[in-house]
């Protein structure tokens, strides 16, 4: 069984940055799906963004598209994403997930993912 945390979050102003990292211990990741998840306060965890084992591909939801970047670090193992022009509907507790299966496609159901940390909070100010 993997497990996954989260770090990175933090209290930022619109516009700012953040880089959130995702370290797993217990087994090696590189051959999963990985990916990032948010919950904002009474609302429905949603995806974000993420990457095939093989980081030959990613997505990303189109709230995010072009602001933040998914990438992982296998001999780290490691995942990161860089969030750039935060804005405060940013504004969520974040969280890793991995894929359950051995090099399965990238999807974007909570559904398709275990192993999820605890999460990081993002909190960003106008």
């Amino acid at each position: 069984q993997v497990q996954l945390v989260e770090s990175g979050g933090g209290l930022v102003q619109a516009g700012g940055s953040l880089r959130l990292s995702c370290a797993a211990s217990g087994r090696s990741i590189r051959d999963r799906v990985m990916a990032w998840f948010r919950q904002a306060p009474g609302k429905e965890r949603e995806f974000v963004s993420g990457i095939s084992w093989s980081a030959g591909s990613t997505a990303y939801a189109d709230s995010v598209k072009g602001r933040f970047t998914i990438s992982r670090d296998n001999a780290k193992n490691t995942v990161y994403l860089q969030m750039n022009s935060l804005k405060p509907e940013d504004t969520a507790v974040y969280y890793c997930a991995g894929g359950r299966s051995a090099y399965d496609v990238l999807r974007r159901s909570s559904y398709e993912y275990n192993g999820w940390g605890q999460g990081t909070q993002v909190t960003v100010s106008s």
